[in-house]
């Protein structure tokens, strides 16, 4: 998805339906979970530590290696 579908999303999440909100709502937290595996994968490929990966989603090490640990993360990107 691109920077301008995610900005669209953002946008969607104030509609004054809330139907319409809660279906953005649902597609931009799916979008983040996707990037925020991809990140992970990559900065682990790339030699970070559980640790610097929680540091940076501001989570303990445990429940970021609870979550990411068991994916097979590591792996070459084309």
């Amino acid at each position: 998805m691109d920077s301008e579908s995610l900005i669209n999303l953002t946008k969607a999440t104030g509609d004054i339906n809330p139907l319409t909100s809660l279906e953005a709502t649902r597609q931009l937290r799916t979008e983040l979970e996707r990037r925020e595996t991809m990140l992970v994968r990559r900065a682990r490929n790339q030699g970070a530590t559980w640790e610097q990966i929680a540091a940076a989603l501001g989570v303990t090490k445990q429940a970021v290696h609870k979550k990411y640990g068991g994916r097979g993360l590591l792996y070459r990107e084309k």
